[in-house]
């Protein structure tokens, strides 16, 4: 029955969204009260609800969220930056709703089960946002939480929690397929593994030479411990060393392994990218500095705050059902690190 009473509830929502001409989302906003909406569609979309017998959720004005932040993306918000720009949109949203956002972050099992009851056991809080966390103890208590959850930068592999994430696989392949155009067969990947998000630009990587006849050759990984700069130039060094320079092109999994990819082949006396060509995935603002500029593939970062505040509001209201993982769409940014093979690089 109360399936039923979801499925209606819905059909309700796109029946007004019909009759007033406008998209599902203007509707959504306009019901919630947000900012944005014209004052004659959100009377339309009033009126049109009212005499639908539409039961109106009401305002999310004056709630309050949970931001539970794992260790990782603390570190992540001082050393790379890319939590800063999540961070930022999400702010930038959460200030137009006039939601309040309280931060935490977490450490350990201890930190997990602490906030997890904090958000469980305040009224005031209407639901909870998890950036970063992939740990299995941390989803299953968020699952049982009985208030709306979202992951931010991550995914629940068992569906139980809604997510928003960059499409990380097509960010990937959209790398490497730029790269394969270029001329380059044997492009190495260069990452910190670990994470899910990171796995799945491992797999794009894969995807993209396979899709175009080349082989994903184990000796074309190259693990980090971590996704300093420093490191990402040692493993280079290191690796060209040992076994002499088998690629033509770098592709890493983060720009910050990118820059210590051009600094580690510089410093061998290699030329980006007439000798080899290097890629990163992110495009964080820095980039566009580094000599060469970075070409990358942008991440929308702070689209993915703003995106999981929207989707845990609309769930905070009742109009979003069932559990869903949103992919946001990534796009190739050239600028001068990435040049077609040398056919002499090639040949060797």
């Amino acid at each position: 029955m109360a399936a039923e009473q979801k499925k209606g509830r819905r059909a309700r929502l796109d029946d007004i969204a019909a009759r007033c001409g406008v998209s599902i989302s203007t509707v959504s906003r306009a019901l919630a009260g947000e900012k944005g909406v014209r004052p004659e569609i959100r009377k339309l979309v009033l009126e049109t609800a009212s005499a639908v017998s539409y039961a109106l959720p009401a305002s999310v004005a004056g709630k309050k969220v949970m931001l539970v932040a794992s260790g990782a993306a603390m570190i992540d918000y001082v050393r790379n930056q890319f939590t800063l720009h999540v961070l930022e949109g999400l702010n930038a949203r959460a200030a137009a709703l006039g939601i309040e956002v309280a931060m935490r972050p977490v450490t350990d099992k201890k930190d997990e089960a602490r906030v997890v009851a904090e958000v469980r056991d305040d009224p005031s809080f209407g639901g909870m946002l998890i950036l970063t966390v992939d740990e299995e103890d941390m989803l299953a208590a968020a699952a049982s939480l009985g208030k709306p959850v979202v992951l931010v930068n991550s995914d629940d592999p068992y569906m139980r929690l809604s997510s928003v994430t960059p499409c990380n696989r097509s960010a990937a392949f959209i790398a490497a397929e730029r790269l394969i155009q270029a001329g380059h067969q044997r492009i190495l990947f260069m990452l910190r593994p670990g994470r899910r998000t990171i796995e799945r630009r491992l797999e794009g990587w894969r995807d993209a030479l396979r899709h175009h006849g080349l082989t994903a050759e184990a000796d074309l990984v190259l693990e980090v411990d971590d996704w300093l700069p420093e490191l990402g130039a040692e493993a280079i060094t290191r690796l060209v060393g040992d076994k002499g320079l088998s690629f033509t092109a770098v592709l890493t999994a983060g720009d910050s392994l990118a820059s210590g990819a051009v600094r580690g082949l510089q410093a061998m006396g290699y030329a980006v990218p007439q000798d080899v060509s290097v890629m990163g995935i992110d495009d964080l603002p820095q980039s566009a500095f580094l000599n060469p500029p970075l070409s990358t593939v942008h991440i929308p970062m702070r689209e993915l705050g703003a995106t999981a505040l929207d989707l845990l509001r609309d769930m905070m209201l009742g109009l979003a059902t069932p559990r869903r993982r949103v992919e946001l769409s990534c796009h190739l940014v050239e600028r001068s690190s990435v040049a077609a093979v040398s056919p002499v690089r090639e040949g060797r």
